[in-house]
């Protein structure tokens, strides 16, 4: 790996550990005091338990909160331990190869593999599994968003986040879900309410620390 892709690695890691202590706006006052705290704690290698649990709807020992839109007894718990070793992997038109790359229809593929669920490969299929969801109010925690006529498809998150393979020279990453009522094609349900889960926060440890340890590790090709 060249100097100027390590950089640009770099800065990719970067930007998925701002996103992850990033509070959002929907949440209580005393949520959003707290990602100041976590924002602190990125910088001096703290704990990130509290702000995953604020992303996601969770309370730090794992117990479940309402969810900024949809119903409140799902969150990202197993949902978000299936994405975490997918995220910074870049994205590769038809891709299929976790090694190499993913796109938006084979990350969604494999993360539902390895939660025991067999999808589609593309997304005009995988637009037709599971069940319809009427509205992003009624959305929880994986369910798939498909968007563009069914040419782009993201998991939700809940609390308004979403994890997708992005477009070429991008990876992948949990971002604000942009997706709205007016340009999503449709939401469809693969998970049951109560599969959700709580969050991990061990699950969430180990998602940063692996994210760093990626950072050290390229920071160190290109010295």
């Amino acid at each position: 790996m060249g100097m100027t892709d390590a950089i640009g690695r770099v800065a990719e890691i970067r930007t998925t550990l701002q996103q992850l202590s990033t509070t959002p706006a929907a949440a209580a006052p005393a949520a959003t005091s707290g990602s100041s705290a976590a924002a602190s704690a990125l910088a001096s290698g703290g704990d990130f338990a509290s702000t995953m649990a604020a992303l996601t709807g969770t309370t730090a020992a794992g117990g479940t909160t309402a969810t900024a839109s949809g119903s409140g007894t799902a969150d990202s718990g197993k949902v978000l331990d299936a994405v975490q070793k997918y995220l910074g992997l870049p994205y590769v038109w038809g891709g299929n190869d976790p090694a190499v790359g993913l796109d938006c229809s084979s990350f969604v593929q494999n993360v539902y593999k390895d939660l025991g669920y067999s999808l589609p490969r593309v997304t005009w299929d995988q637009m037709n599994a599971g069940t319809e969801v009427a509205s992003m109010a009624a959305a929880q925690a994986g369910d798939l968003l498909i968007s563009h006529d069914g040419g782009h498809v993201a998991i939700y998150l809940g609390n308004g986040k979403a994890v997708d393979a992005p477009q070429p020279g991008q990876t992948i990453q949990i971002r604000d879900a942009w997706e709205t009522d007016a340009n999503l094609t449709t939401i469809r349900r693969i998970l049951p309410t109560e599969t959700a889960g709580a969050a991990s926060p061990s699950a969430v440890t180990d998602m940063v620390a692996s994210a760093r340890a990626a950072q050290a590790s390229l920071l160190g090709a290109s010295a």
